[in-house]
């Protein structure tokens, strides 16, 4: 009895520890497949370095107003009688937009005008006798007084009536009126507002260090929030104070608008057109990846891993410096040379010395070269379209490896 417990506990030994013996055996080959195996290629795009010619600006945000705008003010008050606009009309020059009651002051005149004509009778009478010689020099100075102070009074009345009645100082889109018929209006009571949008100034500030750069003249690029108006003007004023308390200069250009595009008030984008540069070294913004350590893009070149028979395409994260930016674009001063070629598309999937294939019709430059002309230019022709069943193949590989290993 005792000799088969014997037996039967050292089977249970022998079985426990074989299937250990091989769950650990296992890992370890697993563990050391995974070691060795080669990491298939990560597939992306590339851009090839160029020299450009680099267009500089300088950046700012302005304000749009009418070159001439103003609130139409009543200049004499009285009873609304007449309104000769609608809200966006487009006015001319000398155009009656508003009447108002003028009927005291038409009778005013009226009178006034019956005085004058008899002081102008009285002047004619006492000449003729001042030429006969029977009348006193005083009463011809007296009857000229007379005819001169019922002129002045016609004159008077003749420039309230035109108070009365409101024209427009210059030709431009008038607003929403203010008042209605039969209102009473008082002195300097805003009726509307008139707008001359076929000229445009913008307003907008630059840091002393930049203004130095700004000069009369220059031109300038003027562009809304969301790129509906592209605009181009010159610069036709520049503050000769810095402001002491945001250190910022004052500049206003003024731009074109005959078609209407921008509005008085609106905010705009501006960038002070500088003159350009040759040979610029300049990438898209999203190419480059910035943390602690610096900004840097992925660069491949080609090399021959140790062990390797074929040379292979391998991605090198090279850290650079950059300069001024420019729309989409950021220059480089250090870090590149022309010829490289950047990673764009993929970069998120990379780290220092993974190995690529190229893929250029991923690419989110339109200006990128073809895969085969990125191949021929690495001298690995042969190799452009088996470039992305060489990803497929790989994998398929390690899955067949991972299989065999289990």
């Amino acid at each position: 009895m005792i000799k088969r417990l014997l037996i039967a506990l050292v089977a249970l030994i022998l079985v426990v520890g074989g299937v250990v013996g091989y769950n650990l055996f296992r890992s370890k080959m697993i563990a050391q497949f995974f070691a060795n195996m080669t990491q298939p290629p990560v597939a992306v795009s590339v851009s090839e370095v160029k020299p450009i010619t680099w267009q500089p600006g300088l950046e700012a945000i302005g304000t749009a107003a009418a070159v001439r705008g103003t609130e139409l003010a009543v200049e004499m008050g009285g009873t609304v009688q007449e309104i000769h606009f609608k809200a966006n009309d487009k006015v001319e020059k000398g155009q009656i937009l508003m009447q108002i009651d003028d009927s005291s002051e038409r009778a005013d005149l009226a009178s006034a005008k019956a005085a004058q004509d008899l002081a102008e009778t009285n002047l004619k009478r006492a000449r003729q006798l001042a030429d006969r010689g029977v009348s006193a020099t005083s009463n011809l100075d007296q009857a000229e007084a007379s005819a001169q102070e019922a002129r002045a009074s016609v004159a008077k009345l003749q420039a309230v009536l035109e108070k009365k009645r409101l024209t427009a100082p210059f030709a431009g889109i008038i607003g929403i009126p203010q008042v209605e018929v039969g209102q009473y209006v008082g002195t300097g009571t805003t009726y509307a507002t008139l707008q001359d949008r076929d000229h445009m100034r913008v307003d907008f500030t630059l840091s002393e260090q930049q203004a130095r750069h700004a000069e009369a003249g220059q031109t300038v690029k003027v562009k809304t929030e969301d790129g509906s108006v592209d605009l181009e003007g010159k610069i036709t004023g520049i503050e000769p104070k810095i402001d002491p308390n945001s250190r910022l200069v004052t500049l206003r250009a003024e731009v074109p608008n005959g078609e209407g595009k921008l509005t008085p008030g609106q905010f705009v984008h501006v960038t002070v057109v500088l003159p350009s540069e040759d040979n610029v070294i300049a990438l898209p913004q999203t190419v480059v990846s910035s943390n602690l350590y610096g900004d840097s893009v992925f660069v491949v070149r080609k090399q021959t891993p140790e062990g390797a028979d074929q040379p292979q395409l391998v991605a090198k994260q090279v850290f650079i410096t950059l300069g001024r930016r420019s729309g989409t674009l950021v220059e480089v001063t250090k870090g590149l040379k022309a010829g490289d070629m950047v990673v764009n598309a993929g970069q998120n999937k990379l780290n220092s010395g993974a190995t690529v294939s190229i893929d250029n019709a991923i690419s989110p430059d339109p200006d990128a070269p073809s895969t085969e002309e990125v191949m021929k230019a690495f001298g690995m022709e042969g190799n452009a379209v088996a470039s992305s069943d060489t990803t497929s193949d790989a994998q398929s590989d390690t899955t067949s490896d991972g299989a065999k290993a289990q």
